[in-house]
């Protein structure tokens, strides 16, 4: 298949705002790929690269001053081959022949198709819910239940595995995807939930209410003895995190795989900022080169020495558990995943009542508070595990709204502010994988830290500027408090949010992890829940 194909769905795909359009479009494309094409074309068409992170950037691909080619000619096969040599391009020589190949890749692309390959290779397709969209073209095209193309991903971690078995052996194949201890699954989401007692009302009493931790999130996976941790990317951080690793060691148990937090804790033990945390997850050279996990420095915050050590310990917090001695627990009642819980890592769960009346449940809430937690979560006692999705069997309880958001640009700042990138864009994901949307802007909760590391970091994601703003490629998340969000005309998404201000950078979150327009809609007055699932 030619190149110019993808390009061509693609482009179809960003041009509409129809979701049916979207998976109708793709699905066309997923049915015309020949066997050796389909895993290059769901990832590319997800916005990822089967070959993962290869080290390429706008400055690397801005800076090639080559003509395009006329007419198209580039196949999928020959760009797939031509990205396996660059993720192994390495050593004494290798910019040089890094630039070779790119300059004969975007050379040998039309216009339309090297605008596809750059934001390929820089990350911009991924928007955040093309996965989802392409997994139900997927459905589509193999004419199976998308629920099943959805377990399967879940299960095997790669769209584009799924997408074969899917369009090669069926239904059958998809159902034979199983939970493999050692390889990651997507970790189930909470969403933003309302009041405390409108959330416990909302389940009935059948609930577990949990500390909701200013950590990170992990995910243990034993077998025999061997340990494997990932971060809620699915990034293996298992060298980076030993008494983690002694620990799960040290459980009772043959196999065994866990969710949960981990943070650093101060000597009184109360929780330590987020960002010392996330400085255990920064250690090794190949942590430093994934923005995902950029350290708390690079984020313009100041960090204890002792911080940036292995001597700065992490205490983990488990509230599920997936997997023990040969049984899966994925489709258990939380009840029953909570209780497999317990008997194996039950001096390490999270602090949780399991069914207590509103009265409870509030001094519960006001007990995370004073002990230095954000809140509690509401969990259904019901709910199986829902990997890689935000519905409303989890839902996170706060004192303020907080939002996951993507910035977009920043404006110059004036006064004290001045020379300065100070107050910033903010988008919502677009659950139909398109662009970021705009809902507000912020210049609050900035300390001088922020201010400096922005004005230092953002030309780096820069995507075009004017004489007061620099607008960015859609790669980072940032944490927003607000005290809620009205109707307004001024921006795309009708909505604006009030009194918003910046709680903290999220290096470990993605764009595709950001909160959805659906989620900033849901806190208008009066608006209905929305099931944020993507």
């Amino acid at each position: 298949m030619l190149l110019s194909r993808v390009v061509e769905a693609s482009d179809a795909v960003r041009a509409t705002t129809s979701r049916k359009s979207k998976i109708a479009t793709l699905a066309g494309l997923l049915g015309q790929a020949g066997p050796d094409e389909l895993a290059q074309i769901v990832a590319w068409v997800s916005g990822e690269l089967v070959q993962g992170r290869i080290g390429t950037g706008w400055r690397t691909l801005t800076g090639l001053d080559v003509a395009p080619a006329t007419e198209p000619s580039l196949t999928v096969p020959a760009v797939d081959a031509l990205f396996d040599e660059l993720a192994g391009t390495s050593g004494a020589g290798s910019a040089a022949r890094r630039k070779e190949l790119l300059t004969d890749l975007l050379s040998a692309a039309t216009a339309p198709e090297r605008e596809f390959l750059v934001r390929l290779l820089t990350g911009e397709l991924r928007q955040g819910a093309l996965s989802a969209i392409v997994a139900e073209a997927v459905a589509v095209a193999a004419e199976v239940p998308v629920d099943l193309v959805r377990r399967a991903h879940m299960l095997s971690g790669q769209l584009p595995v799924t997408a074969a078995a899917a369009l090669t052996g069926g239904a059958e194949a998809l159902a034979a995807f199983r939970l493999e201890v050692g390889r990651p699954v997507q970790p189930m989401l909470a969403s933003p939930g309302g009041t405390l007692d409108e959330t416990f009302a909302e389940f009935g009493g059948e609930v577990s209410v949990e500390h909701k931790l200013d950590g990170a999130r992990i995910q243990v996976h034993r077998k025999g003895s061997q340990v494997t941790v990932f971060t809620r990317t699915l990034r293996d951080i298992t060298a980076n995190v030993p008494e983690l690793v002694g620990l799960v060691l040290s459980l009772d148990c043959e196999s065994v795989v866990l969710d949960g937090e981990t943070l650093a804790l101060t000597d009184a033990g109360r929780p330590r900022p987020f960002q010392e945390t996330m400085s255990r997850f920064a250690l090794t050279p190949a942590a430093a080169e994934d923005p995902a996990v950029s350290s708390a420095a690079a984020l313009g915050q100041a960090v204890p020495a002792a911080t940036t050590t292995r001597d700065l310990l992490l205490h983990p917090y488990f509230f599920d558990c997936l997997h023990l001695d040969g049984t899966d627990l994925l489709d258990a009642p939380l009840s029953e995943r909570r209780a497999a819980l317990l008997s194996v890592a039950g001096a390490h769960a999270i602090p949780a009542l399991i069914r207590p009346d509103a009265a409870a449940a509030a001094e519960f809430f006001d007990g995370a508070l004073a002990a230095g937690h954000e809140g509690v979560v509401l969990k259904s006692l019901s709910s199986p595990y829902a990997a890689g999705r935000r519905g409303r069997a989890w839902q996170k309880i706060k004192p303020s709204h907080t939002l996951d958001l993507i910035v977009l640009g920043a404006e110059w700042g004036y006064g004290r502010r001045t020379g300065y990138l100070s107050n910033l864009h903010l988008g919502a994901r677009d659950p139909d994988g398109g662009d970021p949307i705009m809902v507000g802007k912020t210049f609050k909760g900035l300390t001088d830290d922020l201010l400096r590391w922005q004005t230092a970091e953002f030309p780096q994601h820069e995507r075009g500027r004017d004489d007061h703003t620099v607008y960015l490629h859609p790669d980072l998340v940032v944490e927003i408090a607000l005290d809620g969000v009205q109707v307004s005309p001024r921006y795309p998404g009708k909505v604006a949010l009030r009194f918003a201000r910046v709680v903290r950078y999220r290096p470990d979150k993605e764009p595709a992890d950001a909160d959805t327009i659906e989620a900033v809609r849901a806190l208008l007055p009066g608006a209905r829940p929305a099931d944020t699932s993507s």
